[in-house]
């Protein structure tokens, strides 16, 4: 395809007829960048993908010099879009360069109406970066001052791409040969994925594209342009772990965006390549919303509110809109709860638990509460063959968990002598056996996919608290604190959380259910509506403990007492242990 004087190599995926994506590749890359994330998207649109002129397949201007300016930039753009959507706008899709530029195309006005919606990564606007460094230089703070030098540490690639001569020597030397090698390692691509890419192209790509930077940089930051606007809605996701990009360089986007929608993500910089799923529901939802369309997964997925529902907003939806959560014991209480917050927040939710009934209810009002997906799976959190056939189905058909939450438990009350063998093996079986199988499984995904995540282990108040009456259940939930702290250590490398979650007197199921060793079955009835009575005078609901496990995991706590008594017993505990000590000859209700 050709634009003015360059040739543009363009490759296109998925039907002609559905809405088309366009998706516009950054530095030092070329198109082969989207692969993942161009394959995903094919069965719902007509993707697209073009190598920026000088990178991989389109060849590149002569002279240099001039010839990769923003606005040749939007002819290539134009050319592309007139020629495989010539009746339709097209859904923009930017990283890193590729964003930069798409930044231009849509707050230009030759291109309106051309765009029917645009995604940036990694990249932002010339135009308002340049108003963003002369804003915090007319008014400086101290915070204004400690953006900008942060910032500046983080572009001093820049500096070294406008000498002369040096980087086109050091692309087309040593950089390029051990490029693939350096990304592999600064990025922690997952196995397999580098299939294809880098491109043997890259010497070359990376020495041309030095001229996006030198014709484009200097003029745009110190004469940015003052009508910027974009006419098209902007998603804007958000890398926190960029090494290029602070996230205060987007701050008073508004001003310039008035239809603005914001992601981040726990990951580096090329995340096209290390989170492609979670990219591709992202881009989906968006495209699909501008659409008017409703985002359908499978057949189990596409049940929507009714009419005259309001799904309630949640203050996470930017930081787990997408991502994929697997919630054990969801069939009621905490789990429960667990599941419908991250719904809010527009994460796909697995409910899990041994109740298949009850799970299942758990997923359809996790999509009436705004999940873009819900599935329910039955499993025994203490079977360890079910588990692993439970973790080898997840990760085939929906990927690798983003977030786990171990939560299913059950209780039992009643002295050690009057607690038999069978009881602790049950109490144990799913307390701390099931956490050990979830964070072994799932976790290992995690590990291996390299692009963190986190796991949420629910503990207990009992954990670090001793009772009389709980020696099973208070020895089980100390094991699963002490568990998540020993993994907490050894996951931190590889960018995994690991969070103990400690509520208190929580009105759940899990109280009318609980057993009591040694008591008959009319003694375990009485205590059982005793102790039920009693939680629901507490009436702790166990929203506030899903609440707080959505806080944790968005801000990486350790361990996190959630209830007033569970903080108590928590400061007993540490400071003050003999109080704990005393405390713990008393006769609980549970």
């Amino acid at each position: 395809m050709r634009s003015g004087e360059v040739e543009l190599c363009v490759a296109e995926l998925g039907d002609p007829a559905r809405p088309t994506v366009v998706l516009v590749h950054g530095y030092p890359d070329s198109k082969e960048v989207w692969a993942p994330v161009a394959a995903r998207l094919a069965d719902r649109f007509h993707v697209v993908a073009y190598d920026v002129r000088g990178h991989g397949r389109s060849t590149a201007p002569r002279p240099l010099r001039g010839g990769f300016t923003l606005e040749k930039l939007t002819d290539d753009f134009l050319a592309v879009a007139d020629a495989v959507s010539p009746d339709r706008p097209v859904h923009l899709v930017g990283h890193d360069w590729g964003s930069v530029q798409s930044w231009e195309f849509v707050t230009v006005e030759r291109t309106r109406g051309r765009i029917a919606s645009f995604t940036s990564m990694s990249g932002p606007s010339l135009d308002h970066f340049g108003h963003w460094i002369d804003g915090r230089l007319r008014r400086p703070t101290p915070r204004r001052a400690g953006q900008l030098l942060r910032q500046g540490a983080k572009s001093w690639y820049i500096c070294l791409l406008h000498t002369p001569v040096l980087p086109e020597l050091a692309w087309r030397g040593p950089l390029g040969k051990r490029w693939p090698g350096i990304l592999r390692r600064m990025e922690k691509l997952p196995a397999g994925s580098s299939a294809g890419y880098p491109t043997a192209s890259l010497p070359g790509d990376a020495a041309h594209g030095a001229w996006l930077y030198r014709d484009n940089v200097r003029p745009r930051l110190r004469r940015p342009r003052p009508d910027a606007y974009a006419h098209a809605p902007v998603q804007l996701i958000t890398p926190v772990h960029d090494a290029f990009l602070s996230e205060a360089l987007y701050d008073g986007l508004e001003r310039w965006v008035p239809d603005l929608t914001r992601r981040t993500l726990p990951a580096r910089h090329w995340i096209p390549r290390t989170r492609p799923d979670l990219l591709a529901v992202w881009i989906t939802d968006f495209a699909l919303g501008v659409e008017g369309e409703r985002h359908d997964g499978p057949a189990e997925v596409q049940e929507t509110a009714p009419p005259g529902h309001a799904r309630e907003e949640s203050p996470w939806g930017h930081r787990f809109g997408g991502q994929l959560v697997l919630v054990t014991g969801a069939g009621g209480g905490i789990g429960r709860a667990t599941a419908l917050a991250f719904a809010r927040a527009g994460a796909r939710v697995i409910a899990v638990d041994r109740d298949g009934p009850a799970a299942r209810r758990t997923a359809e009002r996790a999509r009436l509460t705004g999940a873009p997906a819900a599935w329910a799976e039955t499993a025994d959190v203490s079977d360890e063959r079910a588990m692993e056939e439970l973790a080898g189905q997840v990760t085939a058909a929906y990927g690798v968990v983003d977030v786990l939450v171990n939560n299913a438990g059950i209780g039992l009350s009643g002295s050690f002598f009057d607690t038999t063998p069978q009881d602790w093996r049950d109490v144990l079986g799913v307390n701390l056996w099931g956490v050990i199988h979830g964070c072994r499984l799932f976790g290992r995904a995690m590990a291996e996919r390299g692009q963190g995540g986190h796991i949420v282990n629910v503990a207990s108040a009992s954990a670090y608290q001793p009772s009389r009456a709980l020696p099973a259940y208070s020895t089980s939930k100390a094991a699963v604190l002490m568990l998540s702290e020993c993994l907490r250590a050894e996951l931190a490398g590889r960018g995994i959380g690991v969070t103990a979650v400690c509520p208190g007197f929580v009105d759940t199921g899990i109280t009318s259910a609980a057993r009591f060793a040694g008591a008959d079955a009319a003694g375990q009835r009485r205590r059982q509506r005793r102790t039920a009575r009693l939680y629901g005078l507490r009436n702790y609901p166990p929203e506030r403990v899903a609440d707080a496990i959505l806080e944790a995991v968005a801000r990486d706590r350790a361990v996190v007492p959630v209830a007033a008594e569970a903080r108590v017993a928590r400061f007993l505990s540490r400071f003050v242990p003999g109080a704990g000590r005393a405390l713990a000859r008393v006769d609980p209700p549970v």
